[in-house]
């Protein structure tokens, strides 16, 4: 992933183009009124576009037409052609629309459309662009009497905003013990802790945006029980909250080392442990990061961008060989060498003492800091008290709801059954939990959405490396590379018997796309499975 200039280029379309030159599908990048502008020629339509990702500004240009959709090459957003709106994640925001006018041979940009509406219609199509502002109703004529939201990461915020696009105008209320909640969390190990996004950035939304949306946010607020038989639940301020629907999307907690002097390693989850451990900077010349996990690497990388001397300690012998296969983790471990980091591979903390940490076979690392990453564990408390069924985290069906009608679980604490893959799965990926969040609102409004998003997932190490990961395979067959890997030139496929189950690409952000469509064409090859887990009535 690159950084794109704002410069504008490509051809004025308010000056028009013939259309003999344009064929079906092109993507042409140009500009209108002082925009960057994407037009697009779908048989019989043509669309016009802002040529911007809402995400983080990816360049649609070199995205992937699906129908009357576009796809970002960076992260996988949608958006409507139609009316730009931001179909699913990680993009929350729409993109600009422009007036298209066809005169003889030549095709023009003519207007500026105003995407400002307020929602007066009742249930919505799929994809409809998000109102200003919202007609509040306090009893609801459409939808569940009230919808809480417990949490206010990925899954909680993306499924609040899709109640809104879906003219749902009830209550919905978002709670999460963490004040700063919703942020986005993917930076907060990448540009943000390096020192390269400011503070202000990390916010999803502006508060004047969840006031607009009439979305109630309960920051620094803690659930403290789920009563399924009475639909309400009980907050640590002594108050409580009925529901009508509830989303349960708690997410999950850093797993804590257990070694002699362990109060001393911080751990990265919140934008407030993120803030402390840029606090403890600057005395700091040394740091020793535990566990060569996505994000622990990444951690890495940012205090490296950050000055400091970085050693990687890790139980596996290639960092992330896991998930990535020999080929490509040892050139992430050579990225990071290069960078200077020195990696401790194939061993583990015995214990740390002041200003070092000691390995298993005595080696003294100096650590002026120390920062684990060793993974996560889901927040089942509320869950299990409830008497909601377990699964290696929250069980769900697959339309992503509990075993009590009317509550659904989301995210890094959800277990689904993946139609793809035929397995249940539970994955930590914040685009996956987005997705499911925006199926939660559909579902809660009364739809019957199976959730199918193929999982996609980026990585991305200093200004050098970014890696895009689509499909899910926890053991392959066969690796098949095209392409050099340690040129950062590749497409690495993850081959089950004859099929390719996932891939991961380096600097081939459209061949990453297009897979996401084949294994989703795929998909829609097979019958629909049965129910797994019905839910039934309090």
């Amino acid at each position: 992933m690159t950084e794109h200039s704002d410069e504008l280029t490509g051809p004025d379309l308010t000056q028009g183009l013939e259309i003999s030159s344009i064929r079906p599908g092109q993507l042409i990048a140009g500009h209108a009124f002082g925009e960057p502008v994407l037009l697009v020629h779908v048989e019989p339509n043509w669309f016009a576009v802002g040529s911007k990702c809402t995400h983080y500004g990816g360049p649609l240009a070199e995205g992937v037409l699906v129908s009357e959709t576009i796809r970002c090459p960076w992260h996988h957003a949608c958006f409507n052609l139609h009316n730009g709106a931001a179909a699913r994640a990680p993009a929350l925001n729409d993109l600009p629309t422009y007036d298209v006018a066809i005169e003889s041979n030549i095709v023009r940009v003519t207007r500026k459309r105003d995407h400002g509406q307020v929602k007066g219609e009742g249930h919505r199509a799929l994809a409809s662009c998000s109102p200003e502002r919202v007609l509040f109703e306090e009893k609801p004529t459409f939808g569940p009497e009230s919808v809480v939201i417990i949490g206010g990461g990925a899954a909680g915020n993306a499924c609040a905003e899709m109640l809104r696009r879906e003219a749902y105008r009830g209550p919905v209320t978002i709670i999460d013990p963490d004040p700063d909640a919703p942020y986005d969390r993917p930076n907060l190990s990448k540009d943000y802790l390096a020192g390269n996004a400011p503070e202000e950035w990390l916010p999803l939304h502006p508060r004047e945006f969840y006031a607009a949306q009439h979305i109630e946010i309960l920051a620094g607020v803690e659930v403290t029980q789920i009563d399924i038989a009475s639909n309400t639940v009980r907050l640590s301020d002594g108050t409580s909250r009925k529901y009508g629907c509830l989303l349960i999307a708690t997410g999950a907690t850093p797993i804590h080392l257990d070694v002699p002097g362990g109060d001393q390693i911080s751990y990265l989850r919140s934008l407030r442990d993120c803030r402390a451990i840029i606090g403890k900077l600057g005395a700091a010349k040394t740091a020793v990061v535990i566990g060569a996990s996505f994000i622990g690497l990444e951690v890495a990388a940012s205090l490296v961008t950050r000055g400091l001397k970085v050693s990687v300690v890790g139980l596996e012998t290639l960092p992330l060989a896991r998930v990535l296969g020999p080929e490509l983790s040892s050139l992430v471990k050579n990225v990071h060498e290069q960078q200077g980091v020195t990696f401790f591979l194939g061993r583990k903390v015995a214990s740390i003492e002041d200003k070092s940490v000691i390995l298993d076979d005595g080696t003294r690392i100096d650590a002026d800091m120390v920062v684990a990453g060793v993974g996560v564990q889901p927040n089942l408390k509320l869950a299990e008290s409830a008497g909601l069924t377990l699964d290696n985290g929250l069980a769900v069906n697959e339309f992503l709801e509990t075993s009590a009608s009317g509550v659904f679980g989301a995210g890094d604490v959800a277990r689904w059954p993946d139609a793809y893959s035929d397995l249940r799965l539970r994955i930590e990926h914040w685009v996956v939990a987005e997705r499911q969040g925006q199926v939660v609102a559909r579902n809660m409004l009364g739809a019957r959405d199976r959730f199918d998003d193929i999982p996609f997932f980026w990585s991305a190490h200093y200004d050098k490396l970014s890696i895009q990961y689509i499909g899910h395979v926890e053991r392959w067959d066969t690796i098949r590379i095209e392409g050099d890997v340690m040129k950062m030139d590749c497409a690495v496929s993850y081959m089950v018997g004859a099929k390719r189950r996932a891939m991961a690409t380096i600097n081939r952000d459209p061949e990453n796309l297009k897979t996401e469509v084949e294994l989703e064409t795929e998909l829609l090859l097979k019958p629909p499975p049965p129910v797994t887990l019905e839910a039934m009535e309090a």
